[in-house]
């Protein structure tokens, strides 16, 4: 089993920021879909909601990192778009949208880390 904790060791001190936030998107993101694909179940989606926000939110703070190596044009996009998220993330909770719109945003930064 040794060698085998070791390997796990490994292969996450080798993923890049990109993988880990592309895997992080599509993980949270499969959550959205499976919220939205049972829409009675309400502590489903807000726990989906409240986990989606929190990524964006540290998300956002790396952005915002004077050490973050983006350049600053696509930093402040990408800002922009997390503030966004997290305002949507609240008009899904109150019910004046839907989570699609989330999943698609989400979807679209996942594309663009591959």
């Amino acid at each position: 089993m040794y060698g085998y904790n070791a390997y796990q060791k490994a292969a996450r001190t080798t993923i890049s920021p990109r993988s880990a936030e592309h895997r992080l998107l599509g993980e949270v993101t499969a959550a959205l879909i499976a919220a939205d694909r049972n829409p009675e179940a309400k502590q489903q989606q807000v726990e989906a909601l409240l986990w989606n926000k929190k990524v964006w939110d540290n998300l956002i703070i790396e952005l915002k990192a004077e050490d973050n190596q983006l350049p600053a044009d696509l930093r402040a996009s990408m800002v922009k778009v997390g503030v966004w998220v997290l305002r949507e993330t609240y008009r899904v909770m109150d019910g004046d949208s839907d989570i699609k719109s989330l999943i698609e945003i989400n979807t679209i930064i996942m594309e663009g880390l591959r």
